[in-house]
C-alpha cells in the first residue's frame, strides 16, 4: 500500500507525536513519588532519554514493545512488511547506537520495557530503584575517596 501523504505531510504528522506516553508518565510518577529528581526526555542528550538524573550520569530509557521491536511482543504489521522491517531493525540499531555513546562516556543506562510496566508496575519501579541506589553509592563512594 502507497502512502497518502506527501513526505513533507508525513513529517509534519509524525512530528506531532507526542514525546511521552502515558506509561511514561506512569511509571516516572512513581519514581518522583519514592524521592528521585530528575528530568524526562532531555532532548540535548543523545537518544533523548525518558528519564535523566545527570549527577549520577543516568540515563533511562522506557521502550515501546512495538517501537523497539520487543522479541516477546513485537507483531509485525501485515501490510508494507519491507518497510516495518526495515524501520524496526533501524531502531534497534540505533538504539546500541546510543547505548554505546553512553556507556563510552562512562554513563549508566537501563532499558524498561513496555510490558514489564505493565505486567507489574511496583516491581518494575523496585528494580529502576536498585539500580538508582546502586549507582549513587557508587558515586558517593568515589566522592569519598578522592577526598581522602
Amino acid at each position: 500500500m502507497t502512502d497518502t501523504m506527501t513526505k513533507k505531510q508525513r513529517s509534519k504528522t509524525m512530528g506531532a507525536i507526542r514525546a511521552q506516553s502515558k506509561l511514561e508518565n506512569i511509571f516516572s510518577k512513581a519514581l518522583w513519588h519514592r524521592g528521585f529528581r530528575f528530568r524526562k526526555n532531555v532532548r540535548k542528550l543523545k537518544g533523548t532519554p525518558d528519564i535523566v538524573m545527570q549527577k549520577y550520569k543516568i540515563v533511562i530509557f522506557i521502550d515501546s514493545c512495538f517501537w523497539h521491536g520487543c522479541p516477546e511482543h513485537f507483531k509485525r504489521p501485515k501490510s508494507n512488511q519491507d518497510f516495518w522491517d526495515k524501520k524496526i531493525s533501524r531502531n534497534r540499531e540505533r538504539d546500541k547506537e546510543v547505548d554505546e555513546f553512553y556507556k563510552e562516556r562512562n554513563w549508566n543506562v537501563k532499558h524498561v520495557w513496555e510490558h514489564e510496566i505493565r505486567k507489574d508496575l511496583k516491581k518494575t519501579v523496585d528494580e529502576t530503584e536498585e539500580f538508582i541506589k546502586g549507582i549513587k553509592q557508587e558515586y558517593r563512594e568515589a566522592k569519598e575517596s578522592k577526598k581522602n
